[in-house]
This record gives structure tokens, C-alpha cells and sequence, in this order.
């Protein structure tokens, strides 16, 4: 239908005059209402190649012109006019593309955009199904052309990074809670293949998926330190699974002394505990030997007095047997292998009279350093701990006391002063009840394959392997261990992906939805891990199928690197003028128009654009059902309660 002609034409703008005879702002075609007359919706125009050019009304206006006059004295013309920006073409053979080539010329017909013209222009097949897969979700509804459904393809969405962006209370989690209710729905959906993790950093995801109702489809829950009586599975990440440099963030390790000292730390606390667990237990304990022969050696050259001597060395030998005690396995296997004697043996020569030793200790340690094998202990040496391997953490306090007597012993005393952050860092690992959930470690799993198993489990044995969805609330964490607990998982799961060779690296794709992003996923000048797994999932995720989610309330916060490999945006309303500038510089498509409909939006809508939609769309997102736990409190209704007489 015919609703105007075009009266101006620029570079990148037409004013069109609408005809006289069509009152409001709205035509009936075939029962069915377009509206024309509103901000943001859509026009069609043809150019002189006979190609259909898609516009959005910008500007509403009344013009009494000489030139709107002349228009009229033509009888297509009223003093109504809009003013439309140009937003793509369809072409003679039916297909849609961005930007515009030809111009119409003036008194170009203006025709309303149906409802037949969307699937062209929004490149959706009108068939869900292709060889019995579904292709495409239910989004929300049009705010550009009123009430029409938007449906986006699944694989346009998912195969790449995407982010959905918004203040507090825009709407960004039921966003992520209707799309996800909107996949695992699908009657036909057979959920084998899906692995889909959401840190939820509020705790309200939960909500949203406790009344699923499709058989296909597991939803896992996890709590890191859950209580008793907690619908949530108590979620473990082991601390053998860090690295290095993970250690280092999480123990705030300085690379100069720290995070040296650290190393020695894990690889003897390694070694000790191998005391426990290898078969041939007399090389570990021929190490632990010279570990304390060498120690004892240096307190004897470097103290000035037998007291001195004997008090360091008693220190350290009282200190080595309370360890082994406080563990019935550890004790008898020490005891078995001879060396709780040895220490025993020790102990009772670190007497003094009269300020005295009478060189008692200095002759016991001798006859201990004569036991001392040098080739089997050159092979220990040799054997260094590998990401992922098990270890007993409560060797790291025994490690870390040795080393640190071992550096008294040299002459090093201030290593304590250098170390001291660090070590309470250590403390607070292994005493402090937040950290219950990295100390722990699951039944039957001692490496990163195991643990993987583990996490993705749901339900017995037979299920293994069969959660899609696995929530992990993280709402209770604090800053540093939130930071640790989502870099090691996500890099043990990505690393485990990289594995992967041949058509392997395109089974069972993850994705990974980061809620409330800025707080783990930070710029890399604040990033205390060296590598930031997140930018690098955000650069060679794809390779290997594993997506970023991201969901972020201050973009501005959040690394740039991990942004702008995003190709999928859902913008919420966004106010602050730094986070839209932010956003400005990294999409590579923005517009000022753009900012004004982001401020704009109420909550819920949102401005779609990216590899999942031909062209940027302004929508409202339908209502998630059930709604994750994030609605805001009504505070007139907490006020005030009736009083009774």
C-alpha cells in the first residue's frame, strides 16, 4: 500500500510526504494494522534498478513550505512529513543486505513494510525444522514494526561470542533465562550434545529453571561451600588443578620473591606426599631425609649458640611430626618407611645443658646423612609436578615451613618479611571456611579428565556425561576466590577442548554465560592471572567450539579484548555516558541513533545487532517463565502493612 511519495533525497536521509487522505498514524491491509506513523518503524521505497530499499522512521513532523504546497497542488501530498534513515536493500532476487546503493528519485512511492516482507529482510527461514534440527528461537516482539515476532537463528547466534549489556534492572537476566528456556524447550530437542555453564554471580538463575519441563534436558546445580538443606550440589574445584599462576594471583604472589619461593612450595609438597602414595616409597623418603639433614646442617653453621641451634631444629622436627600425626594415613606410612623414627631420633638430641649440646645433634644428623642415596635422590629432583597432578594440600604448610627454615638456615632471614602477605594468603586457604570449596576434592577423581566427568555428571552413573545445563552460584564468594574459581574452570575445560582434534573439536560445543562479567573478565592492566583465559577463549574459542555469554551491567569495565570479539550484541538501557562511550569505540558498527534508543529503552527492551540479525532491530524480549530470582523489591509494599485494631 502506497502511504506517500518521496519529496528529498540526501546522501543519507529521505523526507517523505504522506498523502492527504490517510488519517492517524496506522492502515488495516487484510485485517491485519501497520504502523507507519511511529518513531523506529519501517517504510519501503523503490529505486530505479527496481530494488526494494528498507527504511526507518527517524523524524515526524508538519511542514507548510512552499514546496510541501507544490507537492500538494499534485494531489499526492499533506502537510505530514517523515523524515527516514536508510537501512538496507532487498535486491530483484529476493535477498537483503546492509546499506543502500541507488537512491530512489523524488516522488518515489512510499509503501508499508508487511509482514510478508520480514523473513526477506530479517533472513529467517519461515520452516523451524531442517533435517529434523531445529534452526531458530523465539526472541520477542518488534518494536520497529509493532507486534510482529522476532526469531533469530540458533546457529547465527550461538556460533559465535555474544554479550548482552544493560544497567541493573534492564532486563540483561531474563534475556539469558527466556533464551536458554526458549532452546531446552524444544519438543524435539535432544540435549546430548549441549553443554551450556552459567556463573550465576547473584544467585538467581536458579528460579528460572526449576520447573523445567522437558525430559530432555538436565539442569545441575552447584554452590561452592553449600550448606546443609541447599537445593544446590556442593560445588568443588580441587587446588591441584591450578596453575602456577593461578596460585600466584589467588596467594597475591609478587613475581620477584613470591612467586619463585611459591614454585619450590608446590613442587615439595608434591614430593611428600608421594611418600603416601608410591609404591617404592624409599626414594620420597631418601629426599625428605636430605631435606632435613641439609636444613639442620645450615641452623648448626649459622646460629651463634647451642640454644639458638637446638631451638630452630627442635622447632622444625616438633613442627614435621605434629603434620604427620594429625593425619592417621600420613603417620603410619612415615612410620612404616622409618623416617617418623629418624625425626624421633632427632628430637632427642636437640637437648642442651648448660647452655650446651655437646655436638649431640651434629653427630646424629651425620649418621642420618650417611642413609642418604645420591642417585635415587638426583632422580627425585628430576621429577617435577604437573598442572592437574594430585597432591595432598596439607603438605603445603610442611613445605612451605621447611622452605622457609631452609632460607633462615642460609643466612636469608627476611624471606618471612618478603613472604609474609603471601603466607596469609596461605592461612586463609587453608583454615578460612570460604575456601572449604578448592580445599576438598570429589570422590574418584585425581586429574583434570576425571574432574570434567565429575562436573558434568547428572544423576547416576548412567546419566554420566549428560548435563546441558549446569548452574554454578557463585553469589556467595568473595572478590578473589569469585576471580579463581572462574578462571580454572574455564581453562581447565577449554584446555580440555584443545585436546581435541579433527571433526572431535565440533561435538558437544560449550558455552559459557558469564554473568555480571566486569567482576572476573576486567581489563588486562587489572587482571591479576597472567593469562586472561577469557581472551583467549574470545580469540580462539571458535576453533574449537567453546562460546563466550557475556552479560555485563559496566562494559566500560570489562576487557576490551573479550568485547570486541563479540559479533552478537543485546543492548539493554544503558544511562551512563562512559559506559556508552565505551561502547561506542568497540563495536564496529554505532551510531548516535543507536545511543538514543539504548537510553531510551524500558526494561526489557533491547537493540539487536550483530551476525544473528541482517540488520539491528529495537525489541522487546518476551518474559522468561518461570523469571530468574532478580526482580527489584517494592519498597511501599515492605513499608507499609495494615494495622489492626
Amino acid at each position: 500500500m502506497i502511504i506517500g511519495k518521496v519529496v528529498s533525497v540526501d546522501f543519507d536521509q529521505f523526507r517523505v510526504s504522506i498523502n492527504s487522505e490517510i488519517q492517524g498514524n496506522s492502515v488495516n491491509l487484510a485485517g491485519t494494522v501497520y504502523y507507519f506513523g511511529n518513531i523506529g518503524s519501517y517504510l519501503k521505497v523503490k529505486n530505479s534498478l527496481g530494488e526494494s530499499l528498507i527504511c526507518e522512521v527517524a523524524s515526524i513532523f508538519v511542514n507548510d513550505s512552499d514546496d510541501d504546497k507544490r507537492a500538494r497542488s499534485f494531489q499526492f501530498g499533506g502537510k505530514r512529513q517523515l523524515l527516514l534513515k536508510p537501512i538496507g536493500t532487498i535486491s530483484k532476487d529476493g535477498n537483503f543486505s546492509l546499506g543502500v546503493g541507488i537512491f530512489p528519485g523524488l516522488y518515489s512511492d512510499i509503501e508499508i513494510v508487511t509482514y510478508e516482507d520480514m523473513p526477506v529482510i530479517l533472513n529467517v527461514s519461515e520452516d523451524n525444522m531442517q533435517d529434523g534440527v531445529h534452526r531458530k528461537f523465539r526472541f520477542g516482539v518488534s518494536r520497529n514494526l509493532i507486534n510482529y515476532p522476532i526469531e533469530v537463528g540458533i546457529d547465527a547466534f550461538f556460533n559465535i561470542h555474544s554479550a548482552i549489556l544493560g544497567n541493573s534492572g534492564s532486563g540483561k537476566s531474563n534475556t539469558i533465562a527466556h533464551i536458554m528456556q526458549q532452546i531446552y524447550r524444544k519438543k524435539e530437542f535432544s540435549a546430548l550434545g549441549a553443554r551450556i555453564l552459567i556463573f550465576d554471580v547473584n544467585g538467581e538463575y536458579s528460579d528460572a529453571f526449576s520447573e523445567d519441563d522437558s525430559s530432555n534436558v538436565n539442569v545441575k546445580l552447584f554452590k561452592p561451600n553449600a550448606a546443609r538443606g541447599d537445593i544446590a550440589e556442593d560445588f568443588i574445584l580441587p587446588y591441584y588443578l591450578m596453575t602456577l599462576d593461578e596460585w600466584s594471583a589467588f596467594l597475591m604472589a609478587t613475581d620477584a620473591t613470591q612467586r619463585p619461593f611459591w614454585s619450590t612450595v608446590l613442587q615439595d609438597a608434591y614430593r611428600f606426599y608421594k611418600i603416601l602414595t608410591e609404591d617404592d616409597k624409599e626414594p620420597f623418603v631418601n629426599y625428605f631425609r636430605n631435606k632435613i639433614c641439609s636444613i639442620i646442617d645450615s641452623i648448626l653453621n649459622q646460629a651463634e649458640t647451642d640454644t639458638a641451634r637446638v631451638t630452630a631444629a627442635g622447632g622444625l622436627l616438633s613442627g614435621l611430626r605434629n603434620v604427620i600425626d594429625s593425619d592417621g594415613r600420613v603417620s603410619d606410612v612415615y612410620r612404616d618407611s622409618g623416617l617418623y623414627q629418624e625425626i624421633r631420633t632427632l628430637e632427642a638430641a636437640c637437648s642442651i645443658q648448660y647452655g650446651d649440646n655437646h655436638n649431640r645433634l651434629a653427630t646424629a644428623v651425620q649418621h642420618l646423612s650417611q642413609r642418604i642415596d645420591r642417585v635415587s635422590l638426583s632422580e627425585v629432583m628430576s621429577m617435577k609436578l604437573k598442572d592437574g597432578n594430585f597432591f595432598d594440600h596439607r603438605f603445603l604448610r610442611l613445605a612451605t615451613d621447611m622452605r622457609l627454615l631452609e632460607e633462615d638456615a642460609r643466612g636469608n632471614r627476611r624471606l618471612r618479611e618478603y613472604t609474609s602477605t603471601m603466607l596469609a594468603r596461605l592461612d586463609y586457604f587453608l583454615e578460612n571456611p570460604d575456601c572449604k570449596f578448592m580445599r576438598n576434592n570429589p570422590p574418584n577423581v585425581s586429574g583434570e579428565d576425571e574432574y570434567l566427568e565429575y562436573f558434568w555428571l547428572s544423576g547416576g552413573e548412567e546419566d554420566k556425561g549428560k548435563s546441558q545445563i549446569v548452574i554454578v552460584d557463585v553469589s556467595e564468594l568473595p572478590p578473589d576466590s569469585l576471580e579463581t574459581l572462574t578462571s580454572v574452570l574455564t581453562r581447565v575445560i577449554f584446555y580440555q577442548r584443545k585436546k581435541l582434534s579433527g571433526g572431535l573439536r565440533r561435538k558437544k560445543p560449550v558455552h559459557l554465560i558469564l554473568d555480571e562479567a566486569h567482576r572476573y573478565i576486567k581489563k588486562d592492566h587489572e587482571y591479576v592471572i597472567r593469562e586472561n583465559i577469557f581472551e583467549r577463549i574470545a580469540r580462539e574459542g571458535r576453533k574449537f567450539s567453546t562460546y563466550l555469554l557475556v552479560s555485563s551491567q559496566r562494559p566500560s569495565e570489562l576487557s576490551e579484548t573479550v568485547l570486541s570479539q563479540c559479533a552478537n550484541f543485546v543492548i539493554h538501557r544503558i544511562q551512563n555516558d562512559l559506559d556508552m562511550r565505551y561502547i561506542y569505540g568497540v563495536l564496529p558498527y554505532f551510531s548516535e541513533a543507536f545511543s538514543a534508543k539504548i537510553k531510551q529503552s524500558t526494561p526489557g527492551e533491547a537493540l539487536v545487532f550483530g551476525a544473528c540479525v541482517s540488520m539491528p532491530l529495537h525489541l522487546k524480549v518476551d518474559k522468561a517463565n518461570p523469571e530468574p530470582n532478580s526482580k527489584n523489591c517494592y519498597i511501599p509494599g515492605e513499608w507499609f502493612v495494615e494495622t489492626s485494631d
